[in-house]
Parts: structure tokens; C-alpha cells; sequence
């Protein structure tokens, strides 16, 4: 029979650890919420001055594959979200395997994005104006359309790795024992950052890719 978790000393008890580990998540969400929040009214604010501009640029973004990227994400956060549900459960094997099915969907995510910039540099759109394509696209707006694509998929994307690091770390600690069914609120903090990556694409999807 496995130990039960310890909770850390400056903490009276393993409810109040978990407490304050999901309170301190909110409150870091929350301040991502609103540096993307800033990010999404300068796309607004840029659009209502250039609408011509940033319909034609959406045009040249692949709807396809972001499409498909969302489907991959709304996909790995049901996976999270499951493993968070069997751990609680006791299956901390199952958990391990479906937290390392979110990572890989959360590689998959990345390539297709990749795959994409790699596309948009072939067509000589690079961040800040820089490239072919803004030669014969000089009126204004489009600088701004895809400064702020490359600025926010770029700031997403590290968001991404940074929460695939985060759920290796837990997959770690779940063979190690230190993340179990008595822990479950370690990898239930991860899965929230995780769903705030899932958030944030499902409002970049349609800015850059159906608007």
C-alpha cells in the first residue's frame, strides 16, 4: 500500500495545500487572461482602422490546418481533463498514459504551426513588415495584421511548450510516486493552465483564420 501524500510543512493539511495551489493558479490565469485580453483589443482596434487589409491577410492564412490544430487541442484538453478524473481514482497508470497522449497532441500542435510559419515565410511574410510580400502590400494595415499574427500564435505557441513541460513534469512525478491519487491537485493545476492554452486558441482561430 502506497503512503499517503505529506503535505509541506508551512501547510496545516493536504486541503489546504490543494487549496492554495488551485488559488494561486486562478490568480496566474487571471493575469494571463488579461495580457491577452491587451493583445486582442489592439487586433480589434487595428481592424476597425484597416478592415480591407486584414480580411485580404486572413485569406493568405491556411484554414485547414488551424482547423485541424483546434480540433488537436479541444482533443488534448478532454484527455487532461480525464486523467485528472482516473487519478483521482487511483489509476495513476492510465493517467501517466493519457497525460503523455496530451503532450504528444501538444507536439502535433506544434508541427502543424511550424508548418504554417514555414509556409508564410515561403510566401515572404516575416514579422514586422520584413519580406516580399509587403512590396506589393503597402497599405496600411497589413504590417499590423501579421506583426500581431506572429506576435500572438509566436506567444501562444511558448505557452504550449511551457505546458508540455509542465505535464512531463507531472508524468516524472507520477512514476516517482510523488503525483498520485492523494496529489491529484498537482496534475489538476497543470490541466488548468492547459485549458487556458486550449482558451486562448479558440479565440486566436477565428481572429487569424475566419474572420
Amino acid at each position: 500500500m502506497k503512503p499517503a501524500f505529506e503535505h509541506e510543512a508551512h501547510f496545516e493539511s493536504v486541503e489546504q495545500q490543494a487549496h492554495a495551489s488551485r488559488l494561486g493558479m486562478w490568480v496566474f490565469l487571471a493575469s494571463e487572461v488579461l495580457l491577452f485580453a491587451a493583445l486582442f483589443t489592439i487586433v480589434f482596434t487595428y481592424r476597425a482602422h484597416s478592415p480591407h487589409a486584414f480580411r485580404e491577410s486572413v485569406l493568405h492564412n491556411t484554414k485547414v490546418l488551424g482547423s485541424v490544430n483546434t480540433a488537436v487541442l479541444l482533443t488534448s484538453s478532454t484527455l487532461v481533463a480525464f486523467a485528472v478524473h482516473v487519478l483521482r481514482e487511483g489509476k495513476t497508470k492510465l493517467a501517466g498514459r493519457l497525460v503523455l497522449a496530451t503532450i504528444g497532441l501538444g507536439f502535433v500542435f506544434l508541427v502543424i504551426k511550424f508548418t504554417e510559419y514555414g509556409l508564410h515565410f515561403h510566401e515572404g511574410i516575416y514579422p514586422r513588415g520584413v519580406g516580399e510580400y509587403f512590396v506589393t502590400h503597402t497599405a496600411r494595415g497589413y504590417v499590423e495584421f501579421w506583426t500581431l499574427y506572429f506576435t500572438m500564435t509566436g506567444l501562444h505557441a511558448i505557452h504550449v511548450t511551457i505546458g508540455m513541460g509542465v505535464l512531463a513534469a507531472m508524468r516524472i512525478g507520477m512514476g516517482r510516486g510523488t503525483v498520485t491519487e492523494g496529489s491529484s491537485h498537482r496534475l489538476e493545476t497543470a490541466a488548468l493552465y492547459w485549458h487556458l492554452v486550449d482558451l486562448v486558441w479558440i479565440f486566436l482561430w477565428p481572429v487569424f483564420y475566419l474572420a
